[in-house]
């Protein structure tokens, strides 16, 4: 596997994926593993953000402690599942900034078409961590962060729950410089272009629709 293709093993990651394959979860159930399962990820995937020290004072002394160095992340969620992922991360840095693109799947020609793009003017100066819960056959994701590098984004990160072989290997083809964290990747992609086994479609388990 590429050094640059991550598969976060975590038992409590691990565990919680399991029980959001479940078909009997319900919409409930599942919103609440994603937000867990988002605060897990977030924190594997800053593990490398720069710090700086900073001195304060404590109600015994005043001393040198560590903060967050520079500008704060930006989130960049493509729409919509990824704000599944989105909303549990920004609990845990709630002073990130955060970034929308709509990007669907046409399913005919399974070709990623942009309807909406809104992101900080200073995205260029920030680390972005693009989310989006599947990566099935990586069209969607490589046109969003081709779209983004466009924005001026330079260090980028994409997370996902699920990857497909095909997903990994298109979105590496094509952005090689930008790693990928994932909590697992799956067996294959079926003839839809969903990932199996998957977990169905995540947007729809998230937000009760069909």
């Amino acid at each position: 596997m590429d050094n640059d293709v991550t598969v976060i093993r975590h038992p409590l990651v691990q565990h919680k994926l399991t029980l959001m394959r479940r078909k009997q979860a319900s919409t409930q159930d599942f919103r609440s593993l994603m937000r867990e399962i988002a605060h897990l990820l977030a924190y594997e995937v800053t593990h490398d953000l720069e710090l700086e020290a900073a001195t304060i004072d404590t109600p015994l002394a005043t001393t040198e402690a560590p903060l967050l160095a520079g500008k704060k992340l930006c989130f960049v969620s493509i729409l919509r599942a990824g704000n599944g992922l989105l909303e549990g991360m920004i609990q845990l840095l709630p002073s990130a900034r955060v970034g929308h693109i709509g990007i669907y799947r046409d399913p005919e020609s399974l070709v990623a078409v942009e309807y909406y793009y809104k992101m900080p003017d200073d995205i260029g100066e920030r680390q972005v961590i693009v989310v989006d819960p599947m990566l099935a056959t990586g069209n969607s994701a490589a046109a969003a962060i081709r779209r983004i590098k466009e924005g001026g984004a330079v260090h980028i990160k994409f997370v996902c729950l699920l990857a497909s072989p095909e997903g990994v290997r298109t979105l590496r083809e094509a952005h090689p410089d930008v790693p990928l964290w994932t909590a697992a990747i799956d067996d294959k992609l079926d003839d839809h272009g969903y990932i199996l086994p998957g977990l169905g479609d995540a947007g729809d388990r998230l937000y009760g629709t069909r």
